[in-house]
């Protein structure tokens, strides 16, 4: 298994694929453009970027909602993963 370590204000997040309801309702192909949600594996460090010092508050084990297209996708031993920066992250989830 690949180790990735995400740089300054970046975070690694596992997609979860949510394609029914509770309830076992199969959603439709268009509910899929609408936010994704994620959980943090990894984060960067933070610090200094674009002259502005930026302090990490999302942690490993978190659940995030991050908009359809936001950060880049990247496939790693066959999982999905999304590499976004702190600032693109709509919330967390509790």
């Amino acid at each position: 298994m690949a180790k990735i370590k995400p740089l300054l204000d970046k975070i690694l997040a596992k997609k979860i694929e949510e394609n029914s309801t509770k309830s076992g309702i199969i959603l439709a192909g268009k509910s899929k453009e609408q936010p994704l949600l994620a959980t943090v594996i990894e984060r960067g460090p933070g610090g200094m970027v674009d002259g502005k010092e930026v302090k990490m508050y999302i942690n490993p084990g978190d659940k995030i909602i991050i908009g359809k297209y936001a950060g880049t996708e990247v496939t790693i031993d066959n999982v999905d993963y999304v590499i976004v920066s702190q600032s693109e992250v709509l919330a967390t989830v509790f």
